[in-house]
């Protein structure tokens, strides 16, 4: 019987996914600017089915075993935040390169670099795609697992079409420099408070 894991793993995978975070801001971000945002979308999908079907097979027993390794990934994941945060606040103080014809574009190797900076260093990727959906996956019988799996990361490659392609749709909204403005003031925001969230959780 597949049918049934599969619809667990979408509706538990979608609920995890979808939540706010630092992954998804870049996306849509990317998507607006019109940078690289099909290939920066793929990466996150990539990633996220690596780490589901990783922790379906067991990684996540491993991780919970190594407890360091989250503690680096949160220092490493919040200074990097921080950086990021800050270099948006610093757009949003800059109007005049704010348009999309006058902002500078990122390479591909940049997109993907800091596509994967962003959900490697975070270590509440780890915790839920391959703590809590292995756990929850990997405690099913048979072939249930792979299914629950495949579930979650059709979840995860949804979402992230969806924000690639909502972003491209509300790219006309963004005419104004102050709508830029706004984003990346958002955009820095989200950065640092998860930043902060991860310090604390070190402590």
């Amino acid at each position: 019987m597949w049918f049934f894991p599969f619809v667990k793993g979408l509706g538990i995978g979608a609920s995890l996914i979808m939540a706010i975070g630092s992954q998804n801001a870049f996306v849509l971000s990317s998507a607006l600017r019109q940078q690289h945002a099909m290939v920066i979308g793929l990466v996150c999908v990539v990633i996220d089915v690596t780490l589901i079907y990783g922790g379906v097979l067991g990684l996540g027993a491993l991780i919970q075993q190594l407890p360091a390794l989250i503690t680096y990934a949160s220092y490493f994941g919040a200074a990097f935040l921080l950086v990021y945060g800050a270099l948006a606040f610093r757009r949003a103080l800059t109007p005049q390169v704010l348009s999309v014809k006058s902002v500078q574009k990122m390479t591909i190797a940049a997109a993907i670099g800091t596509t994967a900076a962003l959900s490697l260093l975070n270590p509440h990727v780890y915790l839920d795609t391959v703590v809590l959906l292995g756990s929850i996956g990997g405690q099913l019988p048979g072939s249930q697992p792979l299914w629950f799996a495949l579930g979650a990361s059709v979840a995860s490659g949804l979402w992230f079409a969806t924000l690639v392609v909502g972003g491209k749709a509300l790219a006309p909204w963004f005419k104004s420099e102050k709508s830029w403005q706004k984003l990346d003031v958002i955009v820095a925001i989200t950065m640092w408070v998860i930043a902060i969230v991860l310090l604390k959780s070190t402590f």
